[in-house]
């Protein structure tokens, strides 16, 4: 019975990553199967609980989310929003779960199908279904959400292409490309800033001088695209721009709270209903939203600034780990370390202007993609590992 949990932990992580991209309830159904089997696998002492370093910021962030629920504006409200912490959780589900190469191999298989099926949804749905100038939402249910999977399954995509051995590497080459045209189609600028982003880190652990390509394949892609096209990609410069104009209401009126608010924040999820307050200067239309569109703002606004200061500690600790691990150059190993360093710089750059640390689906592939090379680089270890009881 142990024997066959242990199989069905890696086989309910990959269904959670087929469906990541697809319906994020199917996805989180599956990853909390995984959960089960891994806490029964522990209860049991057949896996010990482990998981990267730089999680125990992660802790001290939820713990001290929880403790600024409780000094709420709205308790109640911020209490039931710290179910969402849970998330973190895949973190040591993915480093516990997937303990043989093989196994990130086929989930990162089934990451690469969701994607595929997430995109040709999406070009379906505008062709056939979208109005003029709808922009495209996919399986997400919004257009930053499928702007946000597609930034990260794109620099995944782009350094397994170029780094890997293995034959399916044309398959994430496409599957880049389509992931382009898809951000394009999400007119979503935040994530087209982090896809560039992501693809000059990747041409820089490449070879340094490809990143002459980045600003020639941008000015073609702008040039080629449609007006709409251009004159979003334009607005990202203009102050006289409607949600430019927004942003910076949000951050004036983000900075009136944080001070009035600076231990313990409003709550977790209770930023929109003090917003309201006329006192914070937010039009009507920006009434409207439920979050400041800005990571840093967010988290200070309703969780504190010494939580905001835990969680710079966790993305700078990722970071070095991750740096960590770029001079191993095993094939099975470097895309994986490369695509993480590319995601995680392109998703903390889009969100200067998104609040996509507690997107559910964009936090939840964000949380895969950076625990895998810290998992494979623990599989391989142990693979080079001599067994000593065995030595002649």
């Amino acid at each position: 019975m142990i024997k066959k949990l242990a199989r069905l932990l890696p086989f309910f992580i990959t269904l959670f990553v087929l469906f990541s991209m697809v319906s994020i309830s199917l996805s989180q159904i599956f990853l909390a199967h995984a959960f089960i089997i891994l806490v029964i696998l522990v209860a049991k002492k057949q896996i010990k609980v482990s998981f990267p370093p730089f999680f125990w910021g992660m802790i001290i962030y939820c713990a001290l989310s929880i403790l600024a629920s409780f000094f709420s504006v709205n308790p109640g409200v911020s209490l039931i929003d710290s179910k969402d912490l849970l998330l973190f959780l895949i973190i040591p589900i993915v480093y516990m779960g997937l303990r043989q190469t093989n196994e990130i191999k086929r989930a990162n298989l089934a990451l690469l199908a969701s994607a595929y099926v997430s995109i040709f949804y999406s070009l379906f749905t505008y062709v056939f279904k979208a109005a003029p100038g709808e922009r495209v939402q996919g399986f997400m249910g919004h257009y930053m959400t499928q702007a946000g999977v597609m930034l990260l399954f794109g620099a995944l995509a782009l350094s397994i292409f170029i780094f890997s051995r293995d034959k399916a590497r044309f398959f994430w080459g496409l599957g880049f490309l389509l992931s382009v045209l898809i951000l394009i189609l999400t007119s979503t600028r935040s994530a087209w800033i982090g896809m560039i982003i992501a693809t000059s880190v990747v041409l820089f652990f490449f070879k340094p001088k490809a990143l002459i390509f980045v600003p020639i394949a941008t000015a073609l892609i702008l040039f080629l695209s449609p007006k709409e096209v251009k004159n979003r990609a334009l607005s990202i410069f203009s102050t006289r721009s409607y949600s430019n104009a927004q942003r910076l209401e949000y951050l004036n009126a983000g900075i009136k709270i944080i001070k009035e608010y600076p231990i313990f924040g409003t709550g977790p999820n209770t930023v929109e209903m003090e917003f309201q307050n006329p006192k914070y200067g937010l039009s009507e239309e920006a009434k409207q939203n439920v979050h400041l569109h800005n990571n840093i703002l967010q988290i200070a606004a309703e969780r504190g600034i010494p939580t905001l200061l835990v969680w710079f500690v966790f993305l700078v600790w990722l970071l070095i780990s991750l740096i960590k691990l770029a001079p191993n150059k095993d094939p099975a190993l470097f895309p994986l370390t490369v695509a993480a360093i590319a995601a995680f710089l392109a998703h903390f750059a889009a969100g200067f202007f998104e609040y996509n640390f507690a997107d559910a689906e964009v936090a939840a592939l964000f949380f895969y993609i950076m625990t895998i090379p810290f998992a494979q680089a623990r599989n391989l270890e142990i693979s080079n590992t001599p067994d000593l009881n065995n030595s002649p």
